[in-house]
């Protein structure tokens, strides 16, 4: 994959982003395979929905986005949406063993 001041043309970048969101999609669902692992180490709905962890994990999260220049609230965002979903079926996985 070129590097984007590589890139000749506006074609070119939009596959470069497509293959980057392919991946960041594909790295969603393995993480999504580790949620489902972690519940069996789980002993309560409490500990499936981990507040303080969830807390914490945001905060990681915001200082990630400002080292990389990216916004803090738009990751805090998207994590936030993301995590909440994968809890939402970790807690179905639990539930139903």
């Amino acid at each position: 994959m070129k590097e984007p001041n590589d890139c000749s043309n506006l074609q070119e970048i939009r596959v470069c982003i497509d293959t980057i969101d392919q991946r960041i999609i594909s790295i969603f669902g393995k993480r999504f395979e580790y949620v489902k692992a972690a519940a069996k180490f789980k002993t309560n709905e409490t500990s499936v929905k981990a507040p303080e962890r969830f807390n914490t994990m945001l905060q990681q999260r915001r200082q990630w986005a400002k080292e990389a220049g990216l916004s803090s609230d738009v990751i805090e965002k998207v994590y936030q949406d993301l995590v909440s979903y994968f809890i939402e079926e970790e807690l179905k996985h639990w539930l139903s063993k």
